[in-house]
């Protein structure tokens, strides 16, 4: 269930001294990882020990936000310091270099690639094809494996139709050794033990699940029993106060709405497997911390730990991420290390975009003036500090949500609103956009609203949504979208 946070900071950790050296960095990316997380308390029933352990050892911030809630766009910000709506990057494709503001950019893990770092790259860092071939040297200099998460003979789920080959979920495979992200913890384990000592690295290690299909070993579902499973808070008619803009954002995509869950009996599985392809990447988050530590170089290595978006489980009557409400836009992010304050809780919003001006600014690498985001050291220092702006979470072209520590405001393409009180109504429960005594409130965060959106970048495919203030119309992925058109059930 979500929480809302109060802004937590211990002082009874000293800040470790900054190393003479150059600080290594362990880059750690999850992908759909919501905030089912322990120390993030989304969900009672998360087994997370060791994101909870790294959490306990360095900064956790409770409001963290992505910058879209998709993979491609969140991933292409945060490494390229730049919004969507400054890149026209808003889908599944195109990839990084294909926007004219971003093909000639320096991302995050070139800037450590050219200071000289071992860079090396391992799992899902980038969306698949963001980077092609011939500029993958410039970005790490060593690409290690990106396994795919394989399928067993036959689907887990029951689902009605012809599913989508990715909405599966159950226990698979047999042996923890034959799953993707072992392979990927291993391989970062690997790198680690390679890397030079003569000179600081840079490994990155992106995990795959629990994005769909969510499959773990069978070990790991035994962990959450189905008869004493507890299932995420849903109120049945939570869409009635909201626009119907707010579907748009979700049109036809092929993760089931709740109703098909229900109906075929798969939302408690569902959830048992997100639950349990959590507990799994947590362990290998466990097994790349572990080998960091034997390797010694622990107490100078800065590790940041995020996911790139959230996830809905049923949550406003659908599953996936693709919206701007708490549940997709939320994410964990933890910094552990030098410079980092020990088991402090900042629940300031920020942003992913932020962090790569962060690890510059702990590596006492220059700061990039073009870059979107805003260093967190100051908060990394003293979760209490300052924080003047609110975080931005975009989703196509003038789609924009501004959370803040106790609100979130949303605008719609069409000028439709939302606005809840995260204080009172952690679930987003109640539309708050209508009532005139909110005015200022929203007022207030309107003005943090991007202005001038460009374009979806050229090449864009894929969950992509357009909207003519001229004209009202509204298309999705080129196709009319009518007033008519009955909300979608897959």
């Amino acid at each position: 269930m979500l929480r809302s946070f109060a802004v937590v900071a211990s002082l009874a950790f000293a800040l470790p001294a900054v190393a003479a050296e150059p600080p290594n960095v362990l880059f750690i990316a999850i992908d759909d990882l919501n905030d089912w997380v322990g120390c993030l308390k989304g969900h009672p029933q998360a087994l997370t020990p060791n994101i909870d352990k790294l959490a306990a050892r360095g900064t956790l911030f409770t409001n963290a936000q992505c910058q879209a809630p998709l993979c491609n766009p969140s991933r292409s910000s945060l490494l390229t310091g730049l919004r969507p709506s400054s890149t026209g990057i808003y889908g599944l494709a195109p990839g990084i270099r294909a926007a004219d503001v971003t093909k000639d950019r320096v991302t995050l893990p070139q800037s450590f690639t050219a200071a000289g770092y071992f860079t090396f790259i391992c799992g899902k860092i980038y969306h698949p094809g963001s980077i092609p071939p011939k500029d993958r040297a410039a970005e790490f200099g060593e690409w290690g494996i990106a396994p795919g998460m394989g399928k067993p003979e036959k689907r887990i789920a029951q689902l009605p139709g012809t599913p989508h080959p990715l909405m599966d979920w159950g226990p698979f495979p047999e042996k923890a050794e034959d799953a993707a992200d072992y392979k990927i913890a291993s391989a970062a384990i690997a790198a680690l033990n390679k890397a030079p000592k003569e000179k600081p690295f840079f490994v990155a290690c992106g995990f795959a699940l629990p994005h769909v299909p969510c499959f773990a070993p069978p070990e790991w579902f035994a962990k959450f029993p189905l008869e004493t499973l507890q299932l995420p808070p849903v109120k049945e008619n939570d869409r009635d106060d909201t626009p119907r803009f707010s579907w748009y954002m979700h049109w036809k995509l092929p993760e089931p709405r709740l109703k098909t869950l229900t109906d075929r009996n798969e939302w408690k599985p569902l959830v048992r497997a997100y639950l349990a392809s959590t507990a799994f990447v947590d362990h290998q988050v466990g097994r790349v911390l572990d080998a960091l530590e034997k390797d010694g170089r622990s107490g100078n290595t800065i590790v940041v730990l995020w996911s790139d978006h959230g996830f809905h489980l049923g949550e406003k009557q659908i599953t996936g991420k693709n919206t701007l409400w708490e549940r997709s836009a939320r994410v964990p992010l933890v910094f552990a290390g030098p410079g980092v304050a020990a088991n402090a809780k900042c629940g300031r919003p920020v942003e992913l975009l932020d962090i790569y001006p962060t690890l510059l600014e702990l590596a006492s690498r220059p700061a990039k003036k073009d870059l979107e985001g805003l260093s967190l050291v100051p908060l990394l220092k003293d979760a209490n500090a300052k924080r003047d702006r609110p975080a931005i979470t975009t989703h196509n072209p003038g789609n924009h949500s501004v959370r803040s520590e106790r609100w979130r405001y949303i605008r719609y393409a069409d000028g439709s609103e939302e606005l809840y009180d995260l204080a009172a109504d952690p679930n987003e429960w109640t539309n708050l956009a209508g009532f005139t005594e909110h005015a200022e409130v929203k007022k207030d965060l309107a003005k943090w609203i991007p202005k001038g959106d460009r374009p979806h970048a050229p090449g864009s495919a894929q969950r992509i949504l357009t909207y003519d203030p001229k004209t009202k119309a509204v298309t999705w992925e080129g196709k009319p979208v009518l007033e008519t058109d009955p909300i979608p059930e897959p």
